[in-house]
């Protein structure tokens, strides 16, 4: 273990991302301390340019362009965390009981997982707004449903390596259940892939994330950065700030999370 970290932390790379990251989630954390400022709240005329008032310029509405990029990095984050957690969790049922199960169980699941790898996600993702009508929670549950078939084929793939191992088959020769020995000796050796593909999925959670916002499928009432980019698209010649800041916000923060996950990896 501290031959890894000693590793994980002498990349230059990974040193840059988990910065970023840092910054990040303490923003988010911070956000109302940081930025008392409802986000939403018309502070100042439309379109002020970046300076000292307002470091980071106004909006079309005179909205405070810095206390809505604090407060949608907290929506962005949670809401691409929850959906990655959720996708992980089921994700990882199924491909722990395909792999195995196998057998007529493994063909199934496995199929049915194949179903869901061809329909295009992103579409898929917008089909379930759509139909759950856009909210926090339903954005949560559209993520995590279009992200889980990865997951399952990585925990599939590495459950059938592991229940040929000498230390499952003594615990299955010793009585213990199935799912005892799923969850004591199967899946704990399933983890460093799981941890590298998990981690890479939260960058494309935020992507999906700041798409369907910026099409206005995003959680109402809310500000995030997809929803920053989609309110200033129109007034992109004319007040550049309002789609470059959130734009690179989100471009820093996919690319540190697959710094780090490629130091993971």
């Amino acid at each position: 273990m501290k031959s890894f970290w000693q590793r994980f932390l002498s990349n230059p790379r990974v040193i840059i991302g988990l910065g970023w990251l840092a910054v990040v989630v303490i923003v988010a954390i911070f956000a109302n301390v940081l930025s008392p400022r409802d986000p939403f709240a018309l502070v100042a005329a439309p379109f002020i340019r970046p300076s000292g008032a307002f470091l980071l310029g106004t909006d079309s509405l005179g909205r405070d362009v810095l206390a809505g990029l604090m407060h949608g990095a907290r929506t962005t984050l949670l809401i691409a965390v929850f959906a990655t957690l959720a996708a992980v969790a089921f994700g990882t049922l199924i491909g722990a009981v395909a792999g195995y199960y196998g057998g007529l169980i493994d063909d199934v699941l496995m199929r049915t997982t194949e179903f869901f790898q061809t329909i295009p996600s992103f579409l898929f993702a917008i089909v379930l707004i759509a139909i759950l009508s856009p909210s926090a929670i339903n954005l949560v549950i559209a993520i995590s449903v279009v992200s889980w078939p990865p997951i399952t084929r990585v925990v599939r793939a590495e459950v059938l390596s592991v229940k040929s191992r000498e230390f499952v088959q003594a615990a299955v020769v010793a009585g213990q259940r199935d799912s005892a020995i799923l969850l004591t000796q199967v899946l704990p050796n399933t983890l460093s892939p799981l941890i590298v593909t998990g981690s890479l999925l939260v960058a494309t959670a935020i992507l999906v994330e700041s798409a369907l916002s910026f099409l206005g499928l995003g959680a109402p009432n809310q500000m995030s950065w997809g929803f920053m980019i989609g309110a200033g698209r129109s007034f992109l010649r004319d007040a550049w700030w309002l789609v470059t800041v959130p734009g690179v916000a989100i471009l820093l923060t996919v690319l540190s999370i697959n710094l780090v996950g490629e130091g993971l990896n």
